[in-house]
């Protein structure tokens, strides 16, 4: 009885499988992804009912079973080691997939895949992190880096490692970005601090910085530019760059 059980498991896997092989992501639910990613950490246990519980925990969001931490995970029942090191394993492959597919691109036309990433690299950290694109005086993509980890202030970022990073990559331009683990996107008087602070940092060795953006739960992130904030910085920084 358990051999025919088992065997019927890895029959509806395999269907699955071959759904995605004909007919990619859209062939398959939320739960069907999730249920084939936990079994690549319990691969003869069946997780159709384990996946359908982690979605009902993280109120049907797969982002959020994703973004969640090992000892959240392991609160759903019949959640292990196993389960949530293949799910971090694969947000890990994904992060460094298209970390790496971004380098030599121009960023102004990449804008949406920048953010995608941004989103998918920072979006659901614990605390707050502060990355920098790199970017050459053609705003080719050169590199992305973690600049800090922790609370983010004008005080604890160092205006000299953002500006050493940049020169070590021979950056014409640098974007920032980090996340705001509480979810809000809207940027908070230290955050137009330390964004005013690092621009005339960067400037002083003639490095722009174009950009700053917020991630957290919305869909795209919020941007300095976007919003005109970057121009009030430059405008207010010029008396001191021309001083």
């Amino acid at each position: 009885m358990e051999q025919e059980a088992r065997h019927k498991g890895e029959g509806h896997r395999q269907r699955l499988r071959d759904r995605f092989l004909s007919h990619g992501a859209e062939g398959l639910t939320d739960s069907d992804m999730l249920e084939l990613l936990l079994t690549m950490g319990t691969p003869r246990r069946d997780c159709k009912e384990l996946a359908r519980a982690l979605l009902a925990r993280f109120d049907g969001s797969l982002s959020r079973v994703l973004d969640a931490g090992q000892p959240e995970l392991e609160q759903v029942r019949g959640v292990g080691p196993k389960n949530t090191f293949a799910l971090h394993f694969v947000q890990a492959v994904a992060r460094r997939y298209l970390r790496e597919r971004l380098k030599g691109r121009e960023y102004l036309r990449s804008s949406r895949e920048v953010g995608d990433y941004l989103i998918h690299a920072l979006r659901g950290l614990s605390r707050e992190t502060l990355v920098a694109i790199l970017l050459d005086a053609s705003y080719g993509i050169l590199a992305l880096e973690e600049v800090a980890v922790g609370t983010l202030t004008a005080a604890s970022v160092h205006p000299r490692e953002v500006v050493t990073l940049a020169i070590k990559h021979r950056a014409a331009a640098v974007i920032l970005a980090h996340n705001h683990p509480s979810g809000n996107t809207q940027p908070s008087a230290q955050d137009r601090r330390l964004t005013r602070h690092l621009f005339l940092a960067l400037a002083f060795s003639e490095i722009q910085l174009l950009d700053h953006c917020i991630i957290g739960a919305d869909q795209r992130p919020y941007s300095f530019a976007d919003h005109g904030l970057m121009e009030e910085i430059r405008q207010a920084c010029q008396p001191i760059l021309q001083g």
